[in-house]
């Protein structure tokens, strides 16, 4: 083709220099090189010329891609490529889009059955790498040594338990929590500061239609306490027009913890989360690895 006029007006001999360049070096250099800034002249210089080698990079999915194209080639739908290959549906359509749609040999009960695996499938990798996650950090956290458990007990108390007000100071210990991992590590702190468990007094809050006696049960259980011991439950009355989610056998309510003869622990509570604030705000070094 030959073009009248402007920088492309010698068409045939541009291209004749294109195709000699195209035997080493890539489009952009070639681009680069004949100071050829239009795409579609470009395209139509290099027409048919296949590119060199080394400019054909490797592609980690070409095994899958060459697989689903099979797959595809012999009837599968793009359901049963991503449970064969676990490998997401816009993948699967980028690699096969140019081959003949297969004809429908399931019914809709079958295909949406096959789809659900598929979702299944997903959702148990996902799963493996939440939980991959969840135990690495917890690896990570390793021993702790007094003073963490010391500054973690006193936050866990200021988020979770009992606080004056400038109105009403009562100065009262008393630490509420329905997670029995939240009530070890603050019984583990308690015994860290010197409390002795006989100056402990627990009882349980619970929804009336619950399983009261269980979740007494269960909660003298994990503290280590006699449930004859326990102060008397806090039933809470049930409301008919709301609906609840916190049901099951999981469901145990809350757990509460109160020490007697508390004023002088909670001025050193207080004190103390203040001295985290301060220490907080304070510039601080970066988290080691």
């Amino acid at each position: 083709m030959a073009h009248s006029h402007g920088k492309y007006a010698d068409f045939e001999g541009l291209r004749e220099r294109a195709v000699a360049l195209r035997a080493g070096l890539s489009r952009r250099q070639i681009r680069d090189r004949l100071h050829v800034d239009n795409n579609d002249i470009l395209n139509r210089l290099l027409e048919g010329e296949p590119p060199p080698e080394w400019t054909k990079r490797p592609n980690a999915k070409d095994d899958l891609r060459d697989r689903a194209r099979e797959l595809r080639l012999q009837g599968w739908t793009y359901d049963q490529i991503q449970v064969e290959l676990g490998c997401s549906k816009s993948s699967i359509s980028l690699w096969v889009r140019d081959l003949p749609k297969p004809e429908r040999k399931r019914s809709y009960e079958e295909a949406a059955a096959i789809a659900r695996r598929g979702w299944e499938a997903k959702m148990r990798i996902r799963d493996e790498e939440r939980q991959q996650t969840k135990e690495a950090a917890k690896q990570a956290i390793g021993d702790l040594s007094a003073r963490e458990l010391f500054l973690v007990g006193v936050s866990l108390y200021w988020a979770e338990g009992s606080k004056d007000k400038p109105y009403d100071r009562r100065e009262n210990v008393t630490f509420v929590n329905s997670d029995p991992g939240m009530i070890q590590v603050y019984l583990a702190w308690l015994d860290l500061i010197g409390i002795e468990r006989e100056r402990l007094r627990f009882n349980v809050m619970i929804h009336e239609n619950a399983d009261v006696a269980g979740a007494e049960q269960y909660w003298a259980g994990l503290v280590g306490a006699d449930r004859s011991t326990f102060n008397k439950t806090t039933l809470k009355k049930h409301n008919p027009k709301t609906v609840r989610k916190n049901v099951g056998d999981s469901y145990r309510g809350c757990l509460v913890i109160k020490v007697l003869k508390g004023a002088d622990l909670y001025r050193r509570i207080e004190g103390s989360w203040y001295g985290i604030v301060l220490g907080a705000t304070q510039p601080v070094g970066g988290m080691s690895d």
